[in-house]
């Protein structure tokens, strides 16, 4: 029978969330920086944002961040710009839903970004449900079958 050596199992690896409740302090944006929002995933820590400036660029998750900081479609983040790469950027910080709200309402970020609503410009408000969302068959459809 093998000896245990670890130090512990997986749910050692993933650690408390003891600093989650506590308030921190709302950074702003300083000079090689920018506002984005999140548009899409890509995985191997990296994800398609849609900058403030209306560029989209090719942002890479900080080591720091990776598996600590979960960021999904429609966040706001802080992203550092590349002084060589102009369509690459870095991560640097997530904000808070409540965080993004203060920054809406400082006038940081522009009025027509939608907070907290999944992926950014992909949901409608005037959605009149004549769209091809799903199909719908009547009950003599069946019996053709």
């Amino acid at each position: 029978m093998p000896k245990n050596k670890g130090k512990g199992g997986k749910n050692r690896k993933r650690g408390k969330n003891e600093a989650d409740d506590e308030k921190r302090e709302l950074i702003f944006k300083e000079d090689g920086q920018e506002y984005a929002q999140v548009a899409r995933m890509l995985g191997n820590g990296r994800c398609e944002a849609m900058c403030i400036d209306q560029n989209k660029r090719l942002c890479h998750i900080r080591g720091k961040m990776h598996k600590k900081v979960w960021i999904t479609t429609g966040d706001i983040i802080l992203v550092g710009l590349r002084d060589y790469q102009d369509d690459k950027a870095d991560v640097i910080l997530k904000y808070m839903p409540d965080e993004a709200r203060l920054l809406k309402a400082y006038g940081e970020l522009p009025d027509n970004v939608r907070l907290n609503e999944g992926i950014a410009g992909e949901m409608d408000d005037d959605d009149d449900g004549h769209g091809d969302s799903y199909l719908e068959f009547g009950d003599d459809d069946i019996d053709q079958i």
